[in-house]
């Protein structure tokens, strides 16, 4: 495991484990490079998220960095809809060139497969994972006004009284969703919950007071903190966040083991040549060592990654099946 991690204890633990498990299984080398050096021409990075979202600012910042210290052309193109679906699907039937990338997330490589009933891909089977990016929990916020300053407030107004508080999120399925249905499940509570299309939306309700709970990744709800319209009561990492120091864990609030965290990765075709992989691989990594970057990514309150192809592939291999049982419990579904 490489020094370069800085993922929670027991994310990290599990991506150990499963590597280390599976490490004498080598990754498909794939054919050699071309005799022309890799890239000739535009490397193509999909977002299969709207631009201005937290996935895309990853990808941009990254990208970015990837093209100035290679002089490389790294174009983002945001390919959204279906939940992240087409975005994914056009990497995953694209050449294995090297050239079509996207930037996948837990959502729609661990989630969706369980949550879609015929999703067009198999993340295990049709992508090749190159390099994890970074990771960012999921918090609860509410009201600067709000009568709840903790989650044990929201757990003492809800007992006994099924759905007398709201919650709300963006999305059936999502990470945001899914950590809410786990926090409750963990207190012993009915939250009604209100699934938006967008944060926008939810932020306008939350501070107006149409809804009492929201959850959402930190950087979505990070700017309003700051601007003391919001605050968290509640994060679903296994630490506590730099950007957020002072807000206490699920599992320090009770709740042991807690752990919900959104996870970004960049992924390439299945059967792309193992030497290709392994340049873009090397590209990210340094990308993500250099401060502003790292500086870029922490201050959206995300926890910077990195390390291997083959760390990466152990992740999904983990993920895929832990998020499989948690959709399943929900009973969450779309079609």
């Amino acid at each position: 495991m490489t020094a370069f991690f800085s993922l929670s204890r027991s994310l990290s633990a599990r991506l150990c484990a499963a590597f280390l498990g599976l490490a004498a299984v080598a990754l498909p080398h794939g054919g050699a490079l071309a005799q022309t050096a890799y890239p000739a021409k535009p490397i193509r990075l999909i977002v299969p998220f709207p631009p201005g979202g937290g996935t895309d600012m990853i990808a941009r910042a990254v990208a970015q960095k990837m093209a100035d210290q290679n002089k490389w052309s790294v174009i983002v193109d945001n390919r959204p809809g279906a939940g992240g679906n087409l975005g994914v699907d056009a990497v995953a039937k694209a050449d294995p060139d090297g050239y079509t990338l996207v930037m996948g997330q837990t959502s729609n490589l661990a989630i969706n497969p369980t949550l879609y009933k015929k999703l067009p891909y198999d993340p295990l089977k049709d992508l090749a994972p190159v390099a994890l990016v970074s990771s960012s929990p999921i918090v609860m916020a509410v009201p600067v006004n709000s009568r709840f300053k903790t989650f044990a407030d929201v757990v003492a107004a809800s007992k006994g009284k099924p759905e007398a508080l709201t919650l709300g999120y963006s999305g059936n399925g999502t990470v945001a969703h899914l950590a809410g249905e786990l926090a409750e499940n963990a207190a012993g509570i009915q939250l009604r919950h209100i699934p938006y299309k967008g944060a926008a939306q939810a932020m306008t309700d939350l501070m107006g007071g149409q809804i009492d709970l929201y959850m959402s990744s930190v950087p979505t709800l990070l700017g309003h903190v700051r601007n003391g319209k919001l605050k968290v009561i509640a994060i679903t990492s296994a630490q506590r966040s730099a950007q957020l120091p002072d807000v206490p864990t699920l599992a320090e609030s009770g709740f042991k083991g807690f752990e919900a965290v959104t996870w970004f990765g960049v992924l390439a075709p299945a059967n792309t040549p193992a030497a290709i992989v392994a340049q873009l691989n090397k590209a990210i990594n340094q990308a993500l060592k250099q401060p502003d970057v790292a500086d870029k990514l922490r201050s959206e309150g995300g926890d910077i990654l990195g390390g291997t192809s083959e760390q990466f592939a152990a992740l999904l291999r983990t993920e895929v099946p832990r998020w499989a049982k948690i959709v399943k419990d929900s009973g969450a579904s779309l079609d």
